[in-house]
């Protein structure tokens, strides 16, 4: 695990902590990656919930709720997508914080429209869900290494962000 990721997961971990909050994650690309980097920190029970690996489109239908409206108009590689299924583990786990990523990580199924290293972060939370779009640069391994790390710093910065 790089020192990126390690730093991130830490400093999530430890917002969730002072908060006394929990997370879980539903993720796609990152293939449990992130549930794993965060498990890392010691004592992580106090502050994970649950994970979900999603991989196919019809799981994120039938375990988070993803409408089948968004898969099939969006696709799973679109902010809509990570948006509902953020919404969905937070829903489902009863958690805090929800978080999760789908993404292309390659090397093959991109587009022009969606190149391989488009990657979406989703974060659901007290004050509703948001996604970010990323594109990252590398090979698989690295596409979904920045992607865990992304989606730790979108958690940060949505528990601090004063709304």
């Amino acid at each position: 695990m790089s020192a990126g990721i390690r730093a991130a997961s830490a400093a999530a971990y430890a917002l969730l902590r002072r908060r006394n909050e929990r997370v879980s994650f539903a993720e796609s690309l990152t293939g449990g990656l992130i549930a794993a980097s965060f498990v890392e920190n010691p004592g992580a029970s106090f502050a994970l919930d649950e994970s979900y690996v999603t991989y196919a489109a019809e799981s994120k239908i039938r375990i988070l709720g993803v409408r089948r409206e968004t898969v099939d108009g969006d696709g799973v590689v679109s902010a809509r997508c990570a948006r509902e299924m953020a919404e969905g583990v937070r829903r489902i786990s009863g958690a805090d914080w929800g978080v999760s990523a789908t993404g292309l990580a390659g090397p093959d199924g991109g587009t022009e429209a969606t190149p391989v290293g488009t990657v979406f972060i989703g974060v659901s939370g007290p004050r509703g869900a948001r996604a970010r779009e990323c594109h990252f640069a590398g090979d698989r391994r690295s596409v979904r290494e920045q992607a865990v790390q992304a989606a730790f710093e979108l958690l940060c910065e949505e528990m601090e962000a004063k709304r």
